[in-house]
């Protein structure tokens, strides 16, 4: 018996640059994942002293399948292609139609254009250092951050220097404008607002503003009506006068 379409589970490929980030960060990436379907590949990327070192213990216990790659001449980063051309593989192979990055290096950027040209979903986990490039390529980017106090201290410092200025950006307000005027109604789901959001910036998050959630933030406006019952809630821009 088939599967309806609506009710199919995703089938996400995790595939680690293990050779540009910490072990730390792989329970956080599968928590990650977790809302988005089933991890049907679960692969660590890297040289002989990356996987055989810090890396081996969180693979083995997280069933990642390591997959080494020698360095054929100095410079040259094998691990990247191979994880590049795994993941093109995947996608023709129909083995999996989401796919979560975890790496912080701005060359996947490609990698995940040319991975949402085909109609994937495309996720990053990386670290607060992770270029706008990458971030800004993916369908979804979260940040991960060390618990080691100095590397966390640093994290804090680079994501703050990332970060806008707490508040109300108009960006927000701007986005219902444009959204509900193709509306009858002339509102917007609460849904699709934070959808749109997501899509214009992967890296969009409420609470870098000082917001428990979308609700709350679009409350905090003085020009945005918000609406709801037991089906959910909708954002208006209020008349002015």
């Amino acid at each position: 018996m088939s599967t309806p379409e609506n009710t199919r589970e995703g089938r996400v490929a995790v595939l680690v640059d293990c050779d540009n980030t910490s072990p730390e960060i792989l329970e956080h990436a599968l928590r990650v994942v977790a809302q988005f379907g089933r991890v049907v590949l679960r692969r660590g990327y890297g040289n002989h002293a990356t996987l055989a070192n810090k890396w081996q213990e969180a693979l083995v216990r997280l069933a990642f399948t390591p997959c080494l790659q020698y360095q054929y001449a100095s410079g040259k980063n094998t691990s990247d292609i191979a994880l590049a051309l795994d993941a093109l593989e995947a996608l023709f192979d129909a083995r999996a139609d989401t796919f979560c990055l975890v790496t912080s290096d701005s060359d996947f950027a490609y990698l995940c254009r040319k991975l949402r040209e085909r109609g994937a979903t495309v996720h990053i986990v990386g670290e607060a250092k992770s270029p706008d490039a990458l971030r800004n390529a993916s369908d979804q980017f979260f940040e991960w951050q060390p618990s080691d106090p100095a590397a966390a201290a640093e994290a804090t410092k680079a994501a703050a220097r990332k970060q806008p200025v707490k508040g109300r950006p108009k960006s927000v307000a701007a986005a219902v404008t444009l959204l509900a005027a193709d509306t009858s109604e002339g509102r917007v789901g609460l849904g699709a607002l934070g959808q749109y959001l997501k899509r214009t910036d992967p890296a969009f998050s409420t609470k870098a503003f000082g917001y428990s959630g979308l609700l709350d933030m679009v409350k905090a406006y003085p020009d945005l009506r918000v609406e709801g019952d037991g089906a959910g809630h909708w954002v208006s821009v209020k008349p002015r006068g």
